[in-house]
């Protein structure tokens, strides 16, 4: 059985010579919860969208007049997205996703 002076050595060997940003992470989710949620919610629906047309992240782009790795942000739910571009989704899939009162 080894010590724990063996194990914490062998741990100590394989750690990242960078610091974790696990903590900073936790804390910008928790502080922008609100709109990371939303964000998420227009993702989903962008993609099952997408699914129906038979879409791709690059068409979608090309319909926006934006890049594929815009768009990749934009599904992964982590994109602060303007109004012009919450517009342009909405053009370019045939989504409502704004509805004025």
């Amino acid at each position: 059985m080894k010590t724990q002076t063996e194990i914490l050595s062998k741990l100590q060997e394989h750690q990242s010579p960078t610091s974790s940003k696990w903590k900073e992470n936790a804390e910008w989710r928790i502080a922008n919860k609100s709109w990371l949620r939303y964000s998420q919610r227009i993702a989903m629906m962008m993609l099952d969208r997408m699914e129906e047309l038979g879409l791709t992240q690059k068409s979608v782009a090309e319909k926006m007049g934006c890049s594929q790795q815009y768009i990749s942000r934009v599904l992964k739910g982590s994109e602060n997205m303007s109004i012009e571009t919450i517009s342009k989704i909405e053009s370019a899939l045939g989504l409502k996703i704004m509805e004025m009162s």
